[in-house]
């Protein structure tokens, strides 16, 4: 069963935390029927949960199961915070929420019944921001999603600044590449080389590295 308020706005998150657009994927709903005892305990402890996100504040838009279908779900309704709520073996919904997530990365937080540090490491591994065992508390609520949040951005921070640091270096080598091929058929030396890229980048109205990522492309044309 899929619950959904449609999404109003996309807030600043760093303005308001309990302002977050926040789906929670659910693996713990017992079936019609189910007469186990903890099944209905863990069914209990996913109510709680949600009832204490909303008393807190929180802005719900969603609860649905982890399936196939998760994330086209996530792209749809473009969630700011995933809250999962799992049962012990989680291993099969990270793996759906890993995938919904791959190409826009969201702070995911884990609520579990699951002690071993193997699922832990494991959770933590494929990109949950916090992993919470026993955390129902409605007081725990909004200092661990506010830890979730801040990890997530240190994250996404180291991220963007390796991501930026291998971009240069893969320009500077593609630099240096266009600047040999000059000095070798210009019979100039390195600074004419440079000088004269520059100057083509200029003229041109390119970046260095794009003039010269040009230059290399038509000598492999060539030959």
């Amino acid at each position: 069963m899929i619950e959904t308020t449609p999404p109003d706005f996309r807030p600043d998150v760093r303005s308001d935390v309990r302002s977050l657009r926040i789906i929670v994927v659910n693996t713990v709903m017992p079936p019609e029927g189910e007469q186990d005892e903890n099944a209905w305990m863990q069914a209990e402890r996913s109510r709680a949960l949600r009832i204490g996100l909303l008393e807190a504040g929180y802005n719900i838009i969603a609860v649905f199961p982890a399936d196939m279908h998760l994330p086209d779900r996530v792209a749809q309704l473009q969630p700011d915070m995933i809250i999962i709520d799992a049962e012990s073996d989680s291993r099969d919904v990270l793996e759906h929420v890993v995938m919904a997530t791959r190409d826009a990365r969201r702070p995911i937080v884990l609520f579990t019944e699951d002690h071993a540090t193997s699922s832990m490491e494991a959770a933590m591994a494929a990109g949950v921001s916090a992993y919470v065992v026993a955390g129902l508390q409605s007081e725990r609520i909004k200092p661990v999603l506010d830890v979730a949040l801040a990890r997530f951005n240190a994250e996404q921070k180291l991220r963007t600044e390796l991501s930026d640091t291998k971009l240069k270096l893969a320009e500077r080598k593609t630099i240096e590449r266009a600047k040999g091929l000059l000095m070798e058929r210009h019979r100039i030396s390195e600074d004419e080389a440079y000088s004269k890229l520059r100057r083509m980048a200029m003229d041109k109205n390119l970046k260095l590295s794009e003039l010269a990522q040009r230059i290399l492309d038509v000598a492999d044309l060539l030959g």
